[in-house]
Parts: C-alpha cells; structure tokens; sequence
C-alpha cells in the first residue's frame, strides 16, 4: 500500500516503534552531535539532572524520524518537510528504554499553489516502556495527491 494526501485524514494515527535505545548509540551520536558529558558517559549522567546516560534530545528527534519513516513515510510520497512548529522533551531517554508512540493527523490542506499537493500537520508522540511521554514534536509535511502518486 501506498499512502497518499487523501489517506491522512485527521484523526488518523500511526504507531510507532517500539525502539530499544542502547549506550553505545547514545555514546556515538552524542561524539558526533552533541559532546556534552551527560550523554558521554553513565557517571556524568547520573551526576546530572538527567539521572543516567541521556540521549541528546536531538538524538531522540533522529530516532523519532527513523521510526515515522519505518511506519509510514517509506509507504507514502512525501514530498518535503516544511518545518517543526514545536518540540518538547518531556523527561531524559536513558540507555536501556524502550521508545514506542504514535503519529497523529492533526489537520490537511490542499496546497493553493501546488493542487496536486498537500500539506498534512503531524504531531509525534514518544513515550518510554513506563508509558511516561518523553518527545513531543509538531510539523508541517508536503504529501502528493493520489493523482499525483500515480
């Protein structure tokens, strides 16, 4: 199945996950993006506010994208981001947690310019394996039309 415009209609939700977060990918991601002691290592975490090893909120937002992609960007013809309006971290992602959530159809509209085009408001919800909601990010996304998957 390919979605289209025409299949995210508001209401709609897609699950995502699950997706267990290992140190070692926290460690690496922080090294490349984000070298703050918290998500170098478990003793800095946990001397931290963070309380162990934390991925980098922007770590979160890439494993969030990974997981949209897996339930239902990689079965759709997206055709660009148009911006984040919102991002929360709610509580840390520390090694170990399972991450699952949902994608929910907040609001479409076909593109005045571009009719073969719509543009679909998204809001993602993660939340751990003790069902405590840690990311919350809202966006815009440019989806074709049936006629214009075809």
């Amino acid at each position: 199945m390919k979605y289209s415009f025409e299949d995210f209609a508001p209401g709609r939700s897609f699950p995502l996950g699950p997706k267990t977060v290992t140190a070692e990918e926290i460690i690496e991601f922080a090294r490349e993006f984000d070298p703050q002691p918290m998500h170098l290592s478990e003793e800095a975490g946990k001397a931290s506010i963070l309380g162990g090893l934390a991925a980098s909120g922007w770590h979160t937002c890439g494993m969030l994208m990974r997981m949209t992609v897996d339930s239902y960007i990689s079965k759709s013809d997206p055709q660009v981001g148009l911006g984040v309006d919102f991002v929360e971290w709610k509580k840390p992602v520390l090694a170990g947690d399972t991450l699952s959530g949902t994608s929910k159809v907040m609001d479409r509209r076909v593109s005045k310019s571009r009719p073969d085009r719509g543009v679909v408001k998204l809001r993602h919800e993660l939340q751990n394996q003790h069902g405590e909601t840690v990311c919350i990010v809202e966006l815009n996304a440019m989806v074709a039309t049936s006629a214009e998957a075809t």
